[in-house]
C-alpha cells in the first residue's frame, strides 16, 4: 500500500484533500460503494483470512490473551457478521443535507439546520479488526473521510481491509485516500496522528484504559471517548429471581470480552440470601469467577467453585474475561452511588418489579445507556436500531452511547428567505 511509504501527515493531509468527494457523493453512489464492499469482501475472503493468521500466530507467540486473540480473529462467521454489517448500513437513511426543525420566524425566514459531515475523522482502536470495516462504512454513509490507526497485533488484516475498500473507492470512481490506514504499529503514530489538527476534525479512540488515556491526555484535537465499560447490574429487592438469574448470566457469558458484558452485580441485600445461591450456581457451572465482597464472601466462600475475595481495586476493573466481582447493597441509593463512584458511564441496568425504584434509577443514573429488566449486551448500534455503530461513546459532548451514521454528522443553521432585510 502507498501508506507504507508515507508519513503520517502527508496521509492526513491526502485524506482531507480526498474528503469533499465523499461529502458530496449522492445516496445512490454510497450504496453502490457499500454493495463493492461487500462484492470484494466475499471474493478476498481467503486472502482476509490469511493475512488474518498472520496476527493469530503472532500473537499467540507473544502469549496474547485467549479472549483477546477471539475478538482479533477473522473466521468465516467473523465475514458473515462483516457482511451483515454492510446490509444493515445499507437500510439506513443517509442522513446527510437532511433539514431538521424548521421553524418560521415572525419576518417570515424559514430556519432550519442541515446535516452535514464532521469531515475526516481519527479512528483509533485495538485488537478487533471487525472495527476496520464498520469504521469505514459508516463513515463513508455519513459522508466522512476517516483515517485509521489499529493496533499493532492486527496490523495485516486491517491492511487487508483497507486494501478492499479502497477497490471499491476506485471502482466508483472515488478518491482511494478517502479512507486511509496508518500503517506504522508504534506509540509515536499514534501521538503524530492526533497532532494533526490542520488535517483531522475529530478523533475517536476505542480500546484499553491506557490507549483512552494517552489520547485524551495528549490529542490536539477535539476527542469522543469509547471508554472502558465497567458495566453494571442492580438485583433490587423487588425482583424476579429466576428472571433475574437469566439476564445476569446473559450480560456476563454470552460474550464476556466485549465492552457492554457485565462486569459488577450490586445486589440487595434482602434478597441475597435467595438469589445468591441460584446464581453461584449458575455461574460455577459456566466457570466464571466470582469475586464477593466480605460480606457475601462469609456466606458463601465454602459452597460453590471459583468463589475469591473481592479486593478494592475489582471494582474499578473492566475484565472482558469470564470474572464477575459481587456487592451486596443496602438500597437502591447505596447500588447507584457505587456506580456513581466506580463506573465509567457506559452501561448499567436494574432488575425489577417495582416501578418507582426502576424510574429512580434511570433518573439518576447518567451512562450512557441504562435498562429495565434486560441485559447490558443490548447496549449496541445494531440492538438500538442504529444500524452499525463506530463505538459506545462514553462523552456526553457531540455525541452519547452507540455512534451510528446520523451521530458522525453534525448540523449547520439553513435560513430560507423571501428578500427579507434586518431592520
Amino acid at each position: 500500500m502507498e501508506e507504507q511509504n508515507l508519513s503520517i501527515e502527508i496521509i492526513a493531509k491526502q485524506t482531507y484533500e480526498a474528503s469533499s468527494f465523499i461529502a458530496n457523493a449522492s445516496s445512490l453512489t454510497k450504496l453502490s460503494l457499500l454493495n463493492d464492499i461487500g462484492k470484494l469482501l466475499l471474493e478476498n475472503k481467503e486472502f482476509l483470512i490469511s493475512e488474518n493468521s498472520k496476527d493469530i500466530r503472532h500473537a499467540r507467540k507473544n502469549s496474547l490473551k485467549e479472549s483477546l486473540v477471539d475478538r482479533l480473529t477473522i473466521s468465516e462467521k467473523t465475514i458473515n457478521s462483516m457482511m451483515a454489517s454492510i446490509e444493515d448500513v445499507k437500510k439506513i437513511k443517509d442522513p446527510v443535507g437532511e433539514i431538521e426543525n424548521i421553524s418560521i420566524r415572525p419576518n417570515g425566514l424559514m430556519v432550519g439546520k442541515m446535516r452535514i459531515p464532521l469531515g475526516v475523522i481519527g479512528i483509533i482502536y485495538e485488537s478487533r479488526p471487525n472495527v476496520t470495516l464498520d469504521a469505514s462504512i459508516l463513515c463513508l454513509l455519513s459522508g466522512n473521510a476517516a483515517v485509521l490507526r489499529g493496533g499493532s497485533e492486527a496490523i495485516n488484516s486491517n491492511l487487508a481491509l483497507i486494501y478492499i475498500i479502497k477497490e471499491a473507492l476506485k471502482k466508483n470512481g472515488l478518491s482511494e485516500n478517502i479512507i486511509s490506514m496508518v500503517p506504522y504499529t508504534d506509540r509515536s503514530a499514534v501521538l503524530e496522528l492526533i497532532s494533526q489538527k490542520k488535517y483531522i476534525d475529530l478523533v475517536i479512540p476505542r480500546g484499553g484504559e491506557g490507549l483512552i488515556s494517552f489520547v485524551t491526555e495528549n490529542s490536539k484535537i477535539p476527542v469522543v471517548k469509547h471508554d472502558k465499560g465497567v458495566c453494571h447490574i442492580y438485583i433490587d429487592e423487588a425482583c424476579n429471581i429466576q428472571k433475574a438469574v437469566d439476564i445476569v448470566i446473559n450480560a456476563k457469558v454470552q460474550r464476556p470480552s466485549v465492552c457492554n458484558a457485565l462486569e459488577t452485580l450490586l445486589v440487595h441485600e434482602k434478597i441475597a440470601d435467595k438469589f445468591m445461591p441460584v446464581l453461584l450456581k449458575e455461574l460455577s457451572g459456566r466457570n466464571v469467577e466470582t469475586r464477593l465482597d466480605n460480606e457475601l464472601l462469609h456466606i458463601f466462600k465454602n459452597q460453590f467453585k471459583f468463589v475469591t475475595a473481592a479486593s478494592a481495586n475489582d471494582w474499578n476493573e473492566e475484565y472482558l474475561d469470564l470474572i464477575l466481582s459481587i456487592k451486596s447493597v443496602n438500597n437502591i441509593d447505596s447500588a447507584i452511588e457505587h456506580i456513581k463512584k466506580y463506573g465509567s458511564n457506559h452501561t448499567e441496568a436494574i432488575i425489577t418489579e417495582n416501578y418507582t425504584n426502576a424510574m429512580d434509577f434511570i433518573k439518576k443514573v447518567n451512562s450512557s445507556c441504562v435498562l429495565i429488566n434486560a441485559s447490558t449486551r443490548f447496549n449496541d448500534g445494531f440492538e438500538l436500531g442504529l444500524g452499525a455503530e463506530i463505538g459506545i461513546s462514553t462523552s456526553k459532548i457531540h455525541a452519547y452511547g452507540p455512534m451510528g451514521a446520523k451521530e458522525l454528522t453534525t448540523t449547520k443553521f439553513v435560513v430560507f428567505g423571501n428578500y427579507q432585510t434586518r431592520i
